[in-house]
Parts: structure tokens; sequence; C-alpha cells
């Protein structure tokens, strides 16, 4: 049924393939595989893929030759590591000089049947082109994932999130479609949805959420509003990317006892869809990576060497399954933990155990000290006085960068004491001094797509 092996390239599935739903794995074999054993198979789908990229696209052909490699001389994934990585600029830059697909483009033009792409607001939009066997295989890989989450063909569905240029909607629809459940694609992003989304809820019972954590909890504020328990819905698993909250700690907790349902943390990046290449499984240890989908090196953003199990460093991402424009060593500019110590699900991929830990990008340097987002919202979500809203402002004043959080407090709420409180945790917690400033409920403002909740205002000071 599964081609795991790169003897064919790229793998076939059978469409027709469904475990029964008492079974644990959607494919026993390939999920608890030995590691060595996996390797190989990565190894194999490496070679193909790179042999692949050589053939038809420019881009790599022409960065490999200039290292003095080609895809023979990768004899093992040690190997591998001699190869350049690639960053998102360079594919923007590819692009705008080879419009409107880059030169790493390795099909015709007439056999894309899907384009996503970037918003675009960090500079050029990068647009991503999907072939008919790339969907197969996005379909095939978000299943397998979504398997492991606990999702089953008796469960519905409802996707929560924005149905646009955003990979992130389309991979669950079509994760839940090729398991077999009840696919609701609602969205999100229109005004008044969201209280649409709760009488839907209500209406309909699904069993299953995907959206962005943010989004889930302005999804509790208007039940609430509603005089209706989150609790209520019925939700069993909510699972979520886009935002690293669904793996901080106390924001899973806040969601959990929110909505009493497993919370769920997954992705990746657009640009190596299928983006839930990296997700935690029903146990919720950490993010699994699925590395005979999309092969994920954690690297020393230096050197872009192999860190060892048990360090941090960034993800670098291979697509093995992918025709159209392979990433080949994609940096991700994320910040994580890895290890391979064994998960109570039995499934021998490597995690990170604490997910994402934040963007390396994202993170704030504020007199000296490393400061990420994720570590400010871990403390201020274990805070029962607080609301689901914050921000996070940085600005230079008397030539000193200074650090205040935004944060509404909860309508029931005492003010009393609270500030402190919070700068005396954020000071142990993350070792910087920060100011606290306590707003009214709905003070702050929503959204229904990724929550930007930090403005460096430095730059303008």
């Amino acid at each position: 049924m599964i081609a795991a092996t790169a003897s064919l390239w790229p793998p076939q599935y059978d469409p027709d393939y469904r475990p029964h739903s008492d079974e644990k794995y959607w494919d026993r074999a390939r999920e608890t595989m030995p590691a060595d054993e996996r390797d190989a198979v990565v190894l194999a789908k490496v070679q193909a893929a790179m042999r692949w990229a050589w053939e038809r696209a420019p881009f790599y052909e022409q960065r490999w030759r200039a290292a003095g490699l080609e895809p023979g001389d990768i004899r093992s994934l040690a190997d591998f590591e001699r190869v350049p990585t690639i960053q998102k600029s360079e594919l923007r830059a590819d692009q705008a000089e080879h419009p409107p697909f880059g030169s790493y483009l390795c099909v015709e033009p007439h056999e894309i049947v899907r384009i996503h792409g970037t918003s675009g607001t960090s500079g050029r939009p990068t647009a991503f082109a999907w072939a008919a066997q790339d969907l197969a295989a996005i379909r095939e890989a978000h299943a397998h994932i979504m398997w492991s989450m606990g999702i089953r063909p008796h469960d519905v569905v409802i996707v929560c999130s924005v149905f646009s240029l955003y990979v992130g909607s389309w991979g669950a629809l079509a994760g839940t479609e090729r398991l077999g459940a009840a696919a609701f694609p609602f969205g999100a992003g229109v005004p008044g949805q969201t209280l649409q989304a709760i009488s839907w809820i209500r209406q309909m019972r699904p069993t299953a959420f995907y959206g962005t954590p943010s989004y889930a909890l302005r999804l509790a504020e208007t039940a609430r509003r509603e005089g209706v328990d989150p609790a209520s819905l019925g939700l069993r698993i909510m699972f979520f990317s886009g935002e690293p909250g669904a793996g901080i700690p106390s924001t899973k907790r806040l969601i959990e006892t929110t909505f009493n349902a497993i919370c769920i943390d997954s992705g990746s990046m657009g640009e190596v869809t299928p983006w839930m290449n990296i997700a935690e499984c029903g146990e919720r240890t950490g993010m699994h990576l699925w590395q005979d989908f999309v092969y994920t090196e954690l690297c020393d953003p230096q050197t872009w060497q192999r860190v060892p199990f048990g360090s941090r460093g960034t993800p670098v991402y291979t697509q093995l399954e992918r025709t159209t424009q392979p990433m080949i060593r994609l940096v991700s500019g994320d910040y994580a933990e890895w290890t391979d110590a064994p998960c109570p699900c039995g499934r021998t991929y490597p995690r990170f155990p604490l997910g994402i830990i934040g963007r390396i990008d994202d993170m704030l340097v504020i007199r000296g000290e490393n400061v990420y987002p994720s570590a400010i919202e871990e403390v201020l979500r274990s805070f029962d006085e607080l609301g689901t809203e914050f921000e996070i402002v940085v600005s230079r004043r008397q030539q000193m960068d200074e650090l205040d959080v935004r944060v509404e407090i909860a309508p029931s709420a005492s003010r009393e004491g609270l500030a402190e409180r919070l700068v005396a945790e954020l000071k142990r917690k993350i070792g910087v001094r920060v100011g606290v400033e306590l707003c009214d409920a709905d003070a702050l403002a929503r959204t229904d797509l990724k929550s930007r909740r930090v403005h460096d205002r430095r730059s303008t000071a």
C-alpha cells in the first residue's frame, strides 16, 4: 500500500487505502521503523529528490556546481550536510529574476493545478506551485499525521482559518478528506463570522477544530458573551498552526481547560507543505518530525551542520516527495530543541519536545538579554486573572531599551497587586524587568489571522 522507499519516486499511494478506525497507526511499519532503517529510506529519497531537481531546476544545478557538488556525491546523510542551505529571501529573488515561479520550478507550467503563496507583508510575495502529484502527497501526509492526533473517519472537523493564499487551511481540509472524516470548511476573517461559528458549532457538533490558538481563545470569549460555556461545544481534539501558542505549556493548558479538549501543536512552513511535517501526536509530548515526508535537520545557524540530540538550533527542511518546487535544505528561521527519546505513542520519529520555541528573528535583545515572546506568553497565560489578549511593546527611552507588556484583565479580577506580581514573575522567568499595563477587557485589537503581538518601536524612536 505505502511506497516507503524511493525505488519508485515520487512515491505512489493507494488512494482507497484507509486503516480500521481502531488501528493506532495509519502505517504501523513506517511509523515504528527503527531509526537506522528510516535513515536509509530518507537517504534514498534525498538522492532521488536531488536528481530530480538537478535535471530540471537551474536554481539548484548552479548552486550545487558552485559548491563543487552533484547528486551522486551524496552517499550518506552526513554528506548531505555539505549541500548549501537556501533562505526564503533567495527564493523571492529568484522568482523576481525568473517570474512567476522561479528557476526552481521542476514541471511544465501546464502541469500546475494549484497556486498558493505568501502574503508579501515582509517583501515580494513568494508563489507556491503545486502539481497534481504534490496535492496527492499533501493529502497523504496530512492524513497520516492527523490520524496520529486521534482524528478518525467518524469525526467532523471544522476548519476555522482563512481560505486564501494561506496554505494551513487547505492542508487541514485535504488531510480531513483523505482520512475520511467530514470536513466543515467554515473559514474565518469575515466580520461577524466568529459569532456565527458559535451557532454553527452548536448546531453541527464538530468534534475536531483547526485554527490558530489566538482564534480559539477569541472563539471562547465570544461564546461566553453569548452565555455559552466553551466546554459545552463538544470539541474533542483541537489542532493548531500559524502561531507558537499551542506549544506553550500554559497556553496549551488554558485551551484544554477552556474547551475540555486536547490541544495539539503542528506546523512548519508554507514553503515546505505538507506543513504538518512536524506535529504532536495524541500523547502531546512534543512535535514529531515526520522525517520520511519532509526531512528535518536541526542545525547550528552558523555552520549549518546538524547539532546532537538534546541541543538547540534552527530547523532546516528538505521535501522528499514534492515534484513542483522542491525545497532542499530550506532554512526555517525558527528555534527549537530536539530529542530522539521514545514517545509513549510508539512512533520512532525524533521530536521537538518544547515545540517551536520561537523565531530567531523574533528574538528581542533587551539590555543584553535574549527574550523570546513565547516566554512572555508562558508567564501571562499562567495568571488566571488575565484575559486572552496582550501586546509586547519595545521602545528606546533615554538610550535604554525598554520592554512593556499591555495585557487585558479578566472582568471579575482584582487589580490590587496584580501588576507587581506580573513584574516579579516576568523578571524571574526572562531576566529582564518588564513594565506592565493592565487594560480593560476587550481593549486590545483582535484578528482572525496570525496574531502580531510584538511592536518594536526602537527604529522610530
